[in-house]
C-alpha cells in the first residue's frame, strides 16, 4: 500500500473564516458562492472566491471550490460565467455531484481537477472506480461508509484520492439527499437551503369527531392508557411503537459526527483528505476544530504508538455540539448515535472575542458575546499549544478610551487590552503567538437542563469510544435530563467560580489580582513561577495547594512534590 499523508480539510463560509481556517492549521479549505454550492447562506462573492483562493496559495494551502448543486434548467446558463471565473482562479479542485455538471466542466475546463461530492452517495469501490474512469481526481465517500468498508475501498482503489468526513453535523438522510425540508418548509435541502426539519420538535395531535384538533397531553396519570404504534403498508401486523411524552420527540435528531477517537485508524490507512463539515458555522468553530485536528494529526505522525485521542476531545468539547457520535464507523448504528430528548447545540464555553489588530502596546479585540467585569478570557493561540488566561476587571473602548464594566457583542464593541495586563507573560512571545484573527473564549453559564445534557453526552461519547454498553448508567443520565427538562428552570450557573471580582479558580490567570496577591495562594504562586511560560495549574493542583495553605488539608506527598518543583 502507498504511504499517504492525510490533509486536514476545513470549511470556509466566508473570507474571514477561510483566513482563520488557514491560520489555525488547515491544509486545505472548501468554499463556494451561494447560488451554486449547496449553501444559500454562503457569504462569498465571485470576487471574494478569487481573493480566498489566492490567500490559500500564498500560504501554501489548497482551495477546493464547491459546484455540488443538483442542477435545474435555471442553473445551466450560470455555468459559463462560473467556469470562466474558476479557470482564472485556478483552484486545486472543483467539487461536483451532478453527472451533467461533471461532464460540462470536463468538456469546458479539462484542466480543472474534479472531485466527486458526498452528495453522489459513493459507498463502494465499484463506484469509486467508475468515477476514476470518468476522470475524477478525488472521491468524497458517503458518511454511511463504515470503516471496514473504507479499508477495502482504500485497498482496491490505490490510484485515486479518497476523502472522508471526520467531524460535523449529521442529518437523517442518505448522504444529505433529503426532501423533508421541501415538504415542511418549501426550502430545498438539495439546493443549499435546508430548514433543518429533522431537528424540529414533533408532537402527537388527535382529531375529535367534531373536527376539532387537540394536543394529546401524556402524563403520569394517563400514560398507561395509550400505546402508539406505526404500521407500514407492506408489512401488516408488524407494529412498531412510537415513544413520546409531554415534551415531544426529536425522533430524527442525530448527534454530531466526531471521529477523533478513531482518527489514528484513518491516518494509518492513508485517507487522503479528512473533511470537517460546517460552512455555516462560526469563526470560533472553525478555529477550535481546526486547531484540535491539526494537533492530533501532527502528534500521530510524530509518535503513532503513543497517540491518545482524549486530550483533543477536551478541546472539541469547548465548541457547541449536539453530543458526539462515531455514527457509521463501526457499521451498524446504536441508540448512542441519536438524542431523543434535546436538539440544541451546547458547550461549556462560548466565543468571547477575536483579535482584530495587534498594536505596539495592546490587543484590539472585537467583542462577540457579552463580557462582564471579573470574567476570564482565554486566548486560543493558532501557533502555540499553550493558551493564555486573562482576568479583566474593566473594558476600555478602543476608539474613545471610555471604561466600561459590561460590553455587548451585538453592539460591535472593539476593546483595547493593554500588554501591561499580561505581567506573567513574555511580551515578544505574546505578540508572536496571538496574531490578528486569534479567537478568545470564556466560560458559559448553563441551566440545570443543559448541565444534565452535557453529562449525558459525555457518558454516551465515552461508552461509544470504548465500544461498551452501560444501559443502567445510560438510563440514569437520560432520566436526569428528562427530569431537568420537565422542571423547565432557567437558573444558570458556571462550571467554576471564574466570574465576578470575588471568585478565583486558583489556576493562575494573568490579571487575576486575587491569585497573585492573596496569601492563600502563596504556595500556588511559587509552584507556578517554576512552570514553563504560559502553563497553568490544574484544578486539582490549585485546590490542593490552596487547601494546604489554609490548613484545610494536611500536606500530602503530592503537595510536597508540587512545592519541591
Amino acid at each position: 500500500m502507498l504511504q499517504r499523508k492525510s490533509e486536514l480539510l476545513m470549511p470556509a463560509g466566508n473570507l474571514r473564516k477561510l483566513k482563520i481556517a488557514v491560520l489555525y492549521g488547515a491544509d486545505a479549505v472548501y468554499l463556494g458562492t451561494p447560488d451554486m454550492s449547496l449553501r444559500t447562506k454562503s457569504e462569498f462573492s465571485l470576487e471574494e472566491v478569487v481573493e480566498g483562493v489566492e490567500f490559500c496559495h500564498q500560504h501554501g494551502k489548497r482551495a477546493y471550490l464547491t459546484l455540488n448543486l443538483f442542477s435545474h434548467n435555471k442553473d445551466v446558463p450560470k455555468l459559463d460565467e462560473y467556469i470562466e471565473t474558476v479557470r482564472m482562479v485556478k483552484p486545486d479542485g472543483l467539487i461536483i455531484s451532478d453527472p451533467g455538471v461533471f461532464q460540462y466542466v470536463k468538456q469546458h475546463a479539462p484542466e480543472l481537477p474534479l472531485h466527486i461530492s458526498t452528495q453522489s452517495n459513493v459507498c463502494s469501490y465499484l463506484t469509486v472506480d467508475f468515477w476514476k474512469q470518468q476522470g475524477a481526481d478525488l472521491v468524497v465517500l458517503a458518511r454511511e461508509v463504515s470503516y471496514p468498508e473504507l479499508v477495502e475501498i482504500r485497498d482496491k482503489c490505490q490510484d485515486i484520492k479518497l476523502e472522508a468526513f471526520v467531524h460535523g453535523s449529521m442529518c437523517m438522510t442518505y448522504s444529505g439527499r433529503c426532501l423533508l425540508s421541501n415538504f415542511m418548509a418549501e426550502r430545498g435541502a438539495n439546493q443549499g437551503n435546508c430548514a433543518n426539519s429533522c431537528r424540529w420538535n414533533y408532537k402527537v395531535q388527535m382529531r375529535l369527531k367534531d373536527g376539532t384538533i387537540q394536543a394529546l397531553d401524556i402524563n403520569d396519570n394517563n400514560l398507561d392508557m395509550f400505546e402508539f404504534l406505526l404500521e407500514e403498508g407492506c408489512r401488516p401486523g408488524d407494529l412498531m411503537p412510537i415513544e413520546e411524552d409531554g415534551r415531544g420527540s426529536y425522533i430524527l435528531n442525530s448527534r454530531d459526527l466526531c471521529l477523533m477517537p478513531e482518527l489514528d485508524s484513518y491516518l494509518k490507512i492513508g485517507v487522503d483528505s479528512l473533511k470537517v463539515e460546517g460552512r455555516g458555522k462560526s469563526e470560533y468553530y472553525v478555529a477550535v476544530v481546526a486547531r484540535a485536528y491539526r494537533q492530533a494529526i501532527d502528534d500521530y505522525y510524530a509518535d503513532p504508538e503513543n497517540w491518545d485521542h482524549r486530550k483533543y476531545m477536551a478541546e472539541l468539547e469547548t465548541v457547541g455540539n449536539r453530543g458526539y457520535t462515531k455514527a457509521f464507523h463501526d457499521g451498524r448504528l446504536t441508540n448512542y448515535g441519536h438524542d431523543y430528548e434535546h436538539t440544541a447545540t451546547i458547550a461549556q464555553w462560548e466565543y468571547a472575542a477575536v483579535v482584530s489588530e495587534v498594536t505596539e502596546d495592546a490587543f484590539l479585540v472585537d467583542v462577540k458575546n457579552k463580557l462582564e467585569a471579573g470574567e476570564v478570557l482565554e486566548f486560543v493561540s493558532p501557533i502555540s499549544r499553550e493558551t493564555v488566561l486573562l482576568r479583566l476587571y474593566e473594558f476600555e473602548e478602543a476608539e474613545t478610551g471610555k471604561i466600561k464594566e459590561v460590553v455587548h457583542g451585538a453592539s460591535k464593541h472593539r476593546v483595547r487590552i493593554p500588554f501591561s495586563l499580561f505581567d506573567q507573560e513574555d511580551l515578544a512571545k505574546l505578540k508572536a503567538n496571538f496574531p490578528a484573527f486569534t479567537v478568545l473564549r470564556k466560560e458559559k453559564a448553563l441551566n440545570e437542563e443543559q448541565w444534565c445534557r452535557i453529562k449525558f453526552d459525555k457518558l454516551v461519547q465515552n461508552l461509544e469510544a470504548a465500544g461498551k454498553r452501560d444501559d443502567k448508567n445510560y438510563g440514569v443520565k437520560r432520566d436526569a435530563l428528562a427530569s431537568a427538562i420537565a422542571k423547565d428552570t432557567n437558573v444558570k450557573r458556571f462550571r467554576t467560580n471564574r466570574v465576578g471580582v470575588e471568585g478565583c479558580c486558583g489556576k493562575g490567570c494573568n490579571g487575576c489580582l486575587i491569585f497573585w496577591q492573596a496569601p492563600e495562594y502563596e504556595r500556588a504562586r511559587k509552584v507556578l513561577h517554576k512552570r514553563k511560560q504560559g502553563e497553568q495549574l490544574s484544578k486539582q493542583e490549585a485546590k490542593t495547594l490552596h487547601d494546604v495553605e489554609l490548613g484545610i488539608l494536611e500536606e500530602s506527598e503530592t503537595a510536597k512534590a508540587l512545592a519541591a518543583e
